[in-house]
């Protein structure tokens, strides 16, 4: 070949692009806890079903029809209507905004104010810590459902003020998770260096102790969704929650558990599948975070 004429130019296969480092490590958390992948995928799938109601629905959830009152499941209301009439899978896929929204709320509310509590008090030590742990074991001398009973009563019925009310008896759970760790996280070389080169005390909280202590709270966190959208269901049955003609599944149940269980037990046995389901569901995920995160653990 002559040496003067360019050689045509040959197309080399670029290498196939490698996954993304967190989705390999998303892939290998999941390998490593399949029962908290599969809880993750059912969160998901009730996330979506939450977002997607007004969409996903076949029916208006309030609207129902006097000629349908406790209507068996057929190929027109697949899981059967409630005694007044109103389509069940309508009002489950609505009520699943309501409950997520509530577990999920009440248990971010609380544990971030638990925690904030937790790192301040428990940081600055004397006699605001001693105080706030006073507080703390006051509120945890009370059931958590009586606490948030009391309060949802004070408040009154809405869903703000449910929310308010679950995430009050998650406040000293939270604060005292924190506090544990502050007092260990304040001893080590980690915190002393910081506070020898001068670095200030909300420096120290932020960049030091909270990366340290989010593990566990968010153990916890994913601990009390499923518990606040029990304790909810518990305020729906005894009046104290969400009110007709809004669609909860503890307020599907609150009615009807007793008196429809055995003439028309599909409206008690779907939406408290869902609870079930949903509770289950956010255990494992949470079992699955504290075994990934705990390193006394992480080997086996």
């Amino acid at each position: 070949m002559n040496p003067l004429v360019p050689r045509p130019a040959q197309h080399v296969a670029a290498p196939p692009a490698a996954a993304s480092p967190r989705l390999r490590r998303l892939a290998h958390a999941a390998r490593a806890q399949p029962l908290g992948a599969l809880g993750a995928i059912v969160l998901l799938v009730m996330a979506i079903l939450a977002l997607g109601a007004p969409w996903l629905a076949p029916y208006d959830p309030t609207v129902g029809d006097s000629t349908l009152l406790n209507a068996p499941p057929s190929a027109a209301h697949w899981l059967g209507t409630d005694p007044f009439g109103r389509d069940m899978l309508s009002r489950l896929i609505f009520g699943a905004r309501v409950s997520l929204l509530v577990g999920l709320g009440a248990s971010v509310l609380g544990v971030t104010v638990g925690a904030g509590l937790g790192l301040v008090t428990s940081y600055r030590g004397g006699w605001i810590d001693t105080l706030t742990q006073r507080l703390m074991d006051a509120l945890l001398a009370f059931p958590m459902l009586l606490l948030a009973l009391a309060l949802a009563a004070v408040l009154g019925p809405s869903l703000p003020n449910v929310i308010v009310a679950l995430a009050l008896p998650i406040v000293p759970r939270a604060a005292r998770i924190a506090r544990s760790s502050v007092l260990v996280l304040k001893a080590s070389p980690l915190v002393e260096s910081a506070l020898v080169i001068g670095c200030s005390d909300a420096r120290i909280i932020l960049r030091h102790i909270l990366p340290n202590t989010f593990a566990p709270l968010l153990v916890i966190a994913t601990a009390y969704l499923g518990l606040a959208i029990v304790q909810e269901a518990a305020l729906d049955y005894l009046g104290a929650g969400i009110q007709e003609p809004e669609a909860s599944w503890g307020l599907m149940m609150a009615g009807s558990a007793t008196s429809l269980a055995l003439t028309a037990p599909w409206v008690v046995i779907f939406p408290g599948l869902a609870i079930c389901l949903t509770v289950l569901a956010s255990n494992l995920l949470g079992d699955a975070i504290r075994d990934l995160l705990d390193p006394k653990l992480r080997g086996r």
